[in-house]
């Protein structure tokens, strides 16, 4: 590139920002000139209102109904926020209920996995005070299971109380063995009893029709009061996971015996 056109290049860029300068000179100016005339509107204004006392009434008055309706407009705004907050604590505390009743769930998930995971009597009957002390909080309670040959309801395992305390009960006797034999559960009242005919709660182990046994609950932990509707739910779910592990459990053990019976003859015959 020659050296005029750069000059002429440089003299068109400067030409161009000489006016870009002015036009923003210019807006300046008319921007400053608007500002000036509100300002002189503004004090002619304050100046006519402590000249004329009805004016300045009727600006008065005119602050003052706004002051009013402000007011009113945060005493609203006020009132709102206390509901919202108390909406908030409301769901604040559903959320907790429903974030307990879903680790109880999630709990019996596993409880029951468990309880089918073996076939040891001891084991199923272990998993079975563990649920019923953590998801149902009983602090006293006995697990029956009905005897084959006489049909009576025996204590095979207990917690808070040893296992000799509790009596045998026969079929249809009492709150137990009513419990047993009708199927349905028992929920009476939620202080503790030591009356063990009298359990505050019975849950019957049934697989379909057959009896298998019942958990009898006399007392409940300190921190617990009363049975929820979740407790009865586990209630349902906890009879027919419990009496078909501890059936299954039962087959097993008689299998086993069976099994080592005949075991034991074939090695007299073969020897």
């Amino acid at each position: 590139m020659s050296d005029e056109k750069k000059v002429f290049g440089r003299a068109e860029e400067f030409l161009t920002l000489f006016n870009q300068g002015a036009e923003f000179t210019k807006e300046l100016l008319h921007e400053n000139e608007r500002l000036r005339h509100e300002l002189l509107s503004v004090q002619d204004d304050h100046r006519q209102a402590a000249t004329d006392p009805g004016e300045w009434g009727k600006l008065r008055h005119e602050l003052l109904a706004q002051i009013d309706q402000l007011t009113q407009e945060k005493d609203h705004a006020l009132e709102r926020l206390k509901m919202v907050e108390a909406e908030n604590r409301q769901f604040a505390g559903r959320y907790v209920e429903i974030e307990e009743e879903n680790n109880n769930l999630a709990n019996l998930y596993v409880s029951s996995y468990q309880l089918h995971s073996t076939l040891a009597l001891s084991e199923v009957l272990k998993i079975i005070i563990e649920i019923v002390i953590n998801l149902i909080g009983a602090e006293i309670f006995a697990v029956y299971v009905q005897d084959e040959r006489s049909g009576t309801l025996e204590v095979v395992a207990s917690e808070g109380t040893e296992v000799e305390s509790f009596p045998t009960i026969a079929p249809g006797a009492g709150i137990v063995g009513g419990s047993v034999v009708s199927g349905e559960t028992f929920c009476g009242i939620t202080h503790g009893t030591q009356d063990w005919e009298s359990p505050i709660a019975c849950i019957p182990l049934r697989v379909q029709d057959r009896p298998i046994g019942a958990i009898a609950i006399y007392s409940l932990l300190e921190q617990k009061d009363s049975f929820s509707p979740l407790d009865h739910e586990l209630f349902t779910l906890l009879a027919g996971h419990a009496a078909t592990a501890i059936f299954a459990a039962q087959l097993y053990s008689q299998s086993e015996r069976k099994l080592n019976t005949i075991q034991g003859f074939i090695d007299l015959l073969t020897k």
